[in-house]
C-alpha cells in the first residue's frame, strides 16, 4: 500500500514540488486541492504544464479530493493544500498520512505568527495553529521544511517559541 504525504504550500504545484519533493518521497500521484483552481481550466493547465507525465496529477476541489483519497493505492501520494485550514476538511481522508510538511505559507490578514529561519518564512493564524495542533494530537508528525535538503523545524520547536 502506498503512503500519503501532505504539504501545505500556497503555490500548490511548482518547480520545487517536481524536482525535489516528488523524487525524495517517491511520489507517483500528486493531488492539489484548491476549489478555485480546480474550477478554472486555464489555471489547471498552467499548474500542470511543468509536471512530467510520469506523475498522475489531479487539481481538484475538496469534495473531489475526498473521493480520490478514499480509494486505496499502491503508489505514494503527495497531497498539497494552500493553507492549514484546508486540512480540517480532509482530516478523515488524511488520517494515515506519513507527515505534514509546512512549506511556503504567505502572510494573510489573520496571520500573527511568523516563523523564519533556514527553512524559509511561514505565516500562521491562531486558527492555523489550532488546526495543526489537532493534527499533531492525532499522531501525525508536522514540520516546517522548504526543501528536503534544508533544515527541518519541528512543530514542537515552533510551539515553544510562541
Amino acid at each position: 500500500m502506498g503512503k500519503t504525504y501532505i504539504r501545505v504550500d500556497d503555490r500548490l504545484i511548482h518547480g520545487q514540488t517536481i524536482v525535489a519533493w516528488c523524487p525524495t518521497l517517491s511520489i507517483k500521484e500528486i493531488i492539489a486541492i484548491d476549489d478555485e483552481n480546480a474550477k478554472n481550466p486555464i489555471l489547471k493547465s498552467i499548474m500542470t504544464m511543468g509536471v512530467p507525465s510520469t506523475y498522475k496529477t489531479h487539481i481538484v476541489t475538496t469534495e473531489e479530493a475526498k473521493e480520490i483519497l478514499s480509494k486505496e493505492t499502491n503508489c505514494n501520494r503527495l497531497v498539497i493544500v494552500k493553507f492549514p485550514s484546508q486540512l480540517s476538511a480532509i482530516e478523515e481522508e488524511i488520517a494515515d498520512a506519513e507527515f505534514v510538511i509546512l512549506g511556503n505559507i504567505a502572510k494573510r490578514d489573520d496571520t500573527i505568527h511568523k516563523v523564519s529561519g533556514a527553512t524559509g518564512i511561514f505565516y500562521l493564524s491562531d486558527n492555523d495553529v489550532s488546526i495543526i495542533d489537532d493534527v499533531v494530537l492525532k499522531g501525525t508528525e508536522v514540520c516546517f521544511q522548504q526543501l528536503p535538503s534544508t533544515t527541518k523545524t519541528s512543530w514542537a520547536s515552533f510551539k515553544k517559541s510562541i
